[in-house]
């Protein structure tokens, strides 16, 4: 007798959950999930803790603390223009993904359809299955993995009822320009389409590239749904504190499921993290210039190894090209970094759901420097090794 019939019957492991766990059974370094590995400014650190003494330990508003969602619509209005209502246009929530996932829920229902481009993080398609839709998948193709805007077009159909839209791309690390806003309002305007918009790396833009946010954009500002995450501003993964900004009828939508989901994000640290931005005020603008300089530290490191470093321009990362020591096979050239140099990666190919033969794989620069120097090190011996062979 079946006693359970899964909804996501081939969903298994995510691949960073695989990859760090294999890293620390091997004693690899972990270049894969995107974590740091340094500390966190430790004003931040007093900061909680001075909030759980003060108090601040019971639940927060559902939508989230007023002085948080008030700091955030200051913050957005300086940086993309415009104004926000913090009470009806602004939600705290418990990380990205659970934004992600409450906004497909308000949005999606059963046979309707959502545009995601590959290769797409991997919260994406299973949030629009469980609400009863089907995610269309559109590949983003090697060398640039530019956006083709005439195959969008070509997707839509009167079922569409949501795009999926990240910039900067995790995990290819490109970012969208304007062009590519202008592309994705044309292809929404007069349809009953709404773009949800994974805006997590806004801040981590490198060669003086500005962030094209939809909240720049007139006409996506009205139709939109933009996702942020204080855990990537702040260096702190695990604080797993996010915000939704979205006009007030999609927010009304988007509060129906985040109530019944999470309801409530950490009170101590949603206090914390707006005293730490009132004291902080450059906290965001300044993460451009620290992560480019990792960026630049790890390439100079491989410069001349074999490897090709394509630009990154954004986000977490940056993608090692092999194909000048090997054929394709993105997941075979990870399994063996990891095991022959000790060094864990994550392969693109597990976020496509039809995926190109692929000679790159992603590598993560948030972490100390002497962390790069010494993977870039094994990786070098490792591209020594493979000319030798």
């Amino acid at each position: 007798m079946t006693l359970l019939r899964s909804k996501l019957p081939e969903v298994g492991t995510t691949i960073f959950t695989v990859m760090s766990r294999r890293a620390r059974e091997l004693g690899a370094i972990n270049l894969g999930q995107g974590f740091p590995d340094y500390d966190i400014d430790p004003r931040l650190a007093e900061l909680t803790g001075e909030a759980m003494r003060l108090g601040h330990n019971q639940y927060a508003p559902m939508e989230g603390r007023e002085d948080l969602r008030e700091r955030i619509a200051r913050k957005l209005a300086a940086s993309y223009g415009g104004e926000l209502d913090p009470q009806t246009q602004i939600t705290i929530t418990l990380g990205a993904t659970e934004a992600i996932y409450s906004a497909v829920q308000a949005v999606v229902g059963p046979g309707d359809e959502a545009i995601a481009f590959d290769p797409a993080y991997d919260s994406y398609e299973p949030a629009v299955r469980l609400a009863g839709g089907r995610c269309i998948r559109l590949p983003l193709m090697p060398p640039d993995f530019a956006y083709d805007w005439d195959r969008v077009r070509a997707a839509v159909t009167p079922r569409t009822r949501l795009i999926l839209f990240n910039t900067p791309h995790n995990p290819t690390c490109t970012a969208a320009t304007a062009a590519d806003l202008d592309a994705l309002a044309a292809v929404i305007r007069g349809r009953d389409i709404v773009v949800l918009s994974d805006e997590v790396y806004e801040h981590v833009l490198f060669d003086g590239r500005a962030h094209a946010s939809v909240l720049s954009h007139p006409q996506l500002r009205q139709r939109s749904l933009a996702v942020f995450s204080f855990g990537k501003t702040l260096h702190a993964t695990g604080l797993r504190v996010g915000y939704c900004i979205a006009p007030p009828a999609l927010t009304s939508e988007l509060r129906k499921v985040h109530q019944f989901n999470t309801f409530s994000i950490a009170n101590p640290l949603q206090h914390a993290i707006a005293a730490y931005l009132t004291e902080r005020p450059q906290t965001g603008p300044e993460l451009s210039a620290f992560f480019q300089a990792k960026r630049d530290r790890l390439r100079a490191a491989l410069a001349g190894s074999g490897f090709v470093l394509p630009p990154a321009h954004g986000t977490f990362f940056q993608l090692l090209d092999f194909s000048g020591l090997l054929p394709p096979g993105d997941v075979e050239f990870a399994e063996r970094a990891l095991t022959e140099a000790r060094v864990a990666t994550i392969p693109l190919s597990p976020f496509y759901a039809e995926p190109p033969k692929l000679s790159v794989v992603r590598l993560c620069i948030a972490k100390r420097d002497d962390t790069l120097d010494e993977a870039a090190a094994r990786l070098a011996a490792l591209a020594a090794q493979l000319r030798i062979s």
